[in-house]
């Protein structure tokens, strides 16, 4: 039996996720995520082909590591799922600033233009699960036509995203009282 590989996809890809972190999306090459791993180039490459590749994994990863938790809380009651959806944003932006970033810049800062057709595909369908499950949301609150579905955008979504890039954006943590915040705002806008 083989030993484990020193230099992991995931371990790649946190070095690359502190990079975009500290220095926006340009910052993570091969080279520097190499630097960053203490790995050989060698093993960046041998995981992904090309830069393209890396950082299409650190989107991808990232938007997938985020969306569990979000499809979670969308199965409680249906006030409920509301609010812990958009508490979710929260309290992971939270938990996880430097990723938080990463998604912050959307998958264009990232070259998604040039990703394989897997990836972009990949991508699509874990966007129409959210789009889906939001819909699912606001049916299930009676608001299924089109003013009621927004609304519950903008309180699941919007909402909970505009208060994480207010901190995020300007370098700093998203204060724990925003949980709170966002708690109240969507109940209120949600209540009735």
């Amino acid at each position: 039996m083989g030993r484990p590989p020193r230099h992991d996809a995931d371990r790649l890809l946190d070095a690359a996720v502190a990079l975009a972190a500290e220095a926006g999306p340009r910052a993570v090459t091969m080279a520097a995520v190499a630097r960053a791993a203490g790995a050989p180039s060698g093993s960046v490459y041998h995981r992904f082909p090309d830069r393209t590749a890396l950082l299409s994994a650190l989107w991808l990863r990232t938007v997938t590591r985020f969306q569990d938790g979000f499809f979670t809380a969308v199965e409680a009651p249906p006030l409920d799922a509301a609010v812990a959806a958009a508490r979710h944003v929260v309290e992971w932006s939270r938990d996880n600033p430097a990723e938080a970033k990463v998604l912050l810049a959307g998958p264009g800062a990232y070259g998604i233009a040039d990703w394989s057709d897997a990836a972009r595909e990949h991508l699509a369908k874990a966007n129409a699960q959210v789009d889906e499950a939001l819909t699912g949301l606001a049916q299930r609150l009676g608001r299924s036509g089109a003013a009621g579905r927004s609304r519950v955008f903008l309180a699941v979504v919007d909402l909970p995203y505009a208060v994480v890039r207010r901190y995020l954006g300007r370098g700093e943590p998203v204060p724990a009282l925003e949980v709170g915040t966002v708690t109240d705002a969507v109940r209120d806008l949600l209540a009735g």
